[in-house]
């Protein structure tokens, strides 16, 4: 009898692999047997990807062109899970007054997090096994908001709220997502270390988030065959703090 609450044997597609928590996630899912195929946008970030990932394979995967995620669908064939990882980090112009909000760049902002994201799921529905699952990430600013990010905190709210619409919609296929607090990943090597300590000291777990601690609510959701709808807030407390 197959064991439903293990990955061995079964096929997660990571669409934002390549680094972060996304790659965390790949490497936690080949370490529990499964078969991982990476997404990314470019492909030399999906080769260097493959290459350390010690067991993955990866293809293209544009998540603003649904050309793109049609392709890397039809090449990578039946999937169990898709975890969606993908995030825009130049997507400054979502924050700052009201005011000053430079409405068409704003827009552009939810090209990848919202409607990368939805395009994603669109193209893999064809692929993906109705006893399997969709797991995508939002973000803290969904829970906890603050001053100049209003349009930034809405798009991130708007994933939690695709989560339990689609979750109906597409049973029996479940549908969750991940809502991460502070992460030590590359894309924080910018930042300086006194920076983080100071914006995570009123935390009950006063550091930042290593991206393989994030990994594990990925795995457990893609596992827990009895969850759907939901949102895993990994934050180290910082929305209660």
């Amino acid at each position: 009898m197959t064991d439903t609450l293990a990955l061995a044997g079964q096929r997660v597609a990571v669409i934002g692999g390549s680094s972060g928590i996304g790659f965390a996630v790949v490497q936690r899912a080949l370490a529990e047997g499964a078969e991982v195929v990476i997404g990314s946008s470019g492909p030399e970030k999906v080769k260097a990807a493959v290459a350390r990932s010690g067991g993955a394979s990866g293809r293209v995967a544009d998540v603003t062109d649904e050309a793109s995620l049609a392709a890397f669908f039809a090449a990578t064939g039946r999937i169990d899970h898709l975890v969606f990882t993908a995030g825009d980090w130049g997507a400054s112009h979502a924050s700052g007054p009201l005011s000053q909000l430079d409405i068409a760049a704003a827009r552009d902002g939810t090209n990848v997090r919202f409607w990368g994201a939805l395009a994603t799921i669109k193209h893999s529905l064809p692929h993906i096994s109705e006893a399997g699952s969709i797991t995508l990430t939002d973000g803290l600013l969904a829970r906890r908001p603050r001053k100049g990010a209003a349009l930034a905190s809405a798009f991130t709210g708007a994933v939690e709220h695709l989560v339990t619409a689609l979750a109906l919609d597409l049973a029996p296929i479940r549908v969750n997502s991940v809502c991460p607090g502070l992460t030590l990943t590359e894309a924080m090597s910018q930042f300086p270390a006194e920076m983080i300590d100071q914006m995570t000291a009123a935390q009950p777990v006063p550091r930042a988030g290593k991206a393989e601690e994030l990994a594990q609510p990925y795995l457990y959701l893609m596992k827990s065959t009895y969850t759907t709808g939901q949102v895993i807030v990994v934050d180290g407390g910082a929305s209660i703090a």
